[in-house]
């Protein structure tokens, strides 16, 4: 589901599931500095809806456009079956034209978040290479990767599927937002070659086992 708002166009249920926790980001802090010296940025928020976002870019004069990749991958509508009997096959082109067609629009900052880990395999460099894209010049991505099971901490909790909401400094508040289970971790050389068309990108890493990416186009 695509949604758009504002600014100047330029060409879970119970108490726990509704609790937000603080979050330092170095990625959000980098991308925060950008979106107050710099007019008219044109923002993807790429995760489920935050009402909170949408206020917060639109009060600073920019835009921001809406993506929950996640949910509408979970859909068992984009799988074809094979004649052969064998497993069904992710329709990468349909799921594109459908979610990722943004109308000749172009975005200055991405909010990817930790969609990747979310995102079937084969769906995720089409998408990563369908942003790129879609961004401008020296336009900037925030993603976030979870770590792998062996460089984990012993005892690591189970990853959740986050809303991330917006603050005025270095850092987000997460949620927990729909059940949806981690389909992929990737180790650091694999993010590299995910982000091998893009001109150069920073890692920052979190005291939650969250690898955070600052990718520039």
């Amino acid at each position: 589901m695509l949604s758009f708002f504002g600014g100047k166009d330029k060409a879970g249920s119970g108490a726990a599931a509704n609790e937000r926790v603080s979050r330092h980001s170095s990625g959000w802090g980098r991308l925060l500095e950008r979106m107050r010296t710099e007019e008219s940025q044109r923002v993807l928020d790429v995760g489920p809806t935050s009402s909170r976002n949408i206020n917060f870019v639109t009060s600073m004069g920019h835009s921001i456009y809406l993506a929950n990749l996640v949910e509408d991958a979970a859909k068992r509508d984009w799988i074809v079956p094979q004649e052969d009997g064998s497993a069904g096959v992710f329709d990468v082109e349909r799921f594109l034209t459908t979610h990722l067609n943004f109308s000749g629009r172009g975005f200055d900052i991405v909010l990817l978040w930790d969609t990747a880990d979310y995102l079937p395999e084969e769906l995720l460099k089409p998408v990563l290479e369908r942003i790129y894209e879609v961004m401008a010049p020296d336009g900037q991505m925030l993603a976030m990767f979870h770590s792998p099971p062996g460089a984990s901490s012993l005892g690591a909790p189970k990853p959740n599927f986050c809303r991330y909401h917006l603050t005025d400094t270095s850092k987000v508040d997460v949620q927990r937002a729909t059940e949806y289970p981690v389909l992929t971790t990737y180790t650091n050389r694999q993010i590299e070659g995910l982000l091998e068309s893009y001109k150069g990108f920073h890692f920052f890493l979190g005291n939650d086992n969250v690898r955070e990416v600052l990718v520039t186009r």
